[in-house]
Formats: structure tokens, C-alpha cells, sequence
């Protein structure tokens, strides 16, 4: 388990941005203590400091994993963000969209959402915005991308695309193997 290097860094910040902006450093300097960002097997994991100097008595070839998983860098050195993050993205969301009850299986299934099932979705999103999806009952469902802005949204008709799926809480049971 290593720190991540500077570009390694700034490319897991920007993913980061696009779903939470500013509030990155609040992920950083919480208020129950300072928490980092660790790599280990291509994977990033969050940790609070007080158990990263715990877990450096054990070593790199029996830890598994340690804190939260984030996301995990592709062999092109690219991003991609887990679902075991959405508890840590959601509280600083910026952009939210709300999808309707009938949507909710659908989206949980990975599919995107569409126009029909779209509840509500928060004021000035711009296309290509990273955004957290939710519920009616104010539930977050997983992330994805915004297909369309705000006010293309009110425009467009029932079968359009609003939403591209990323990442949802049904992953944990279709995707159980894998996430770590």
C-alpha cells in the first residue's frame, strides 16, 4: 500500500470533480480525523490515518484491502469509480437526479435512465455532468452521467436518454466477485 503519485492523483481528483467539486477537501479534513487515499493492486482505497498506521504491520502480499475502495486505475491508467464510494460521494453531491419508483429496478438493473423516469433533477446541470442518482425517498441509487442538460431535459421526449448509467447499489449483488 503506497501513496498515490501526482498523476495519479489529479487523475482521480478530476473523476472526483465531476461528481462532488470543491468539496473533495472535505473527504480529506473530516472532522473525525484525517483520512488519505492509499493504492494497493490498482485499486484506491480511502482510510482514515489511524488505521493506515495500523495496517503497515501487515504485509503487501497478505492485505487484502483496508478502508473503503474507491475506484480502481484500468491498465491505461485511467479512473473508474466503484460503488463502494456512493456513501462517501452522495452527502456532497452537487448535481442529483431523482428518478421515479418504476425507474428505480430498471436503473438498478443498469440500465439508463430515461426521460419518462425521471423524477426531478437539480437546476444548471450541464451535459456531461457527473451526477448521483436517487430515489424519491431521497435514497442514493448509484451515479452516472448526464446525457442531457436541465433545460434539454424538459424538452426532449419520454424515451430520450437523460442519464448514463455508471455505477449502482445493484452491482453489490451482480458484481459480488469482483468488488473489493
Amino acid at each position: 500500500m503506497r501513496p498515490l503519485t501526482d498523476d495519479e492523483t489529479k487523475t482521480m481528483f478530476e473523476k472526483l470533480s465531476k461528481y462532488i467539486g470543491e468539496n473533495i477537501k472535505l473527504l480529506v479534513d473530516r472532522p473525525d480525523g484525517t483520512y488519505c487515499f492509499r493504492l494497493h493492486n490498482d485499486r484506491v482505497y480511502y482510510i482514515s490515518e489511524k488505521i493506515l498506521k495500523l495496517a503497515t504491520s501487515i504485509s503487501r502480499e497478505k492485505l487484502v484491502s483496508v478502508g473503503t475502495c474507491f475506484g480502481k486505475f484500468t491498465k491505461t491508467l485511467k479512473f473508474r469509480l466503484h460503488i463502494t464510494a456512493l456513501d462517501f460521494l452522495a452527502p456532497y453531491a452537487k448535481f442529483k437526479v431523482w428518478v421515479k419508483p418504476g425507474a428505480e429496478q430498471s436503473f438498478l438493473y443498469g440500465s439508463h435512465v430515461m426521460k419518462s423516469g425521471l423524477g426531478r433533477i437539480t437546476e444548471n446541470t450541464v451535459q456531461y455532468q457527473g451526477v448521483v442518482v436517487y430515489s424519491m425517498a431521497d435514497v442514493p441509487l448509484g451515479f452516472g452521467v448526464a446525457a442531457k442538460s436541465t433545460q434539454e431535459c424538459r424538452r426532449v421526449d419520454p424515451l430520450s436518454i437523460v442519464v448514463f448509467h455508471q455505477a449502482d447499489i445493484g452491482e453489490y449483488i451482480r458484481s459480488e466477485d469482483t468488488l473489493t
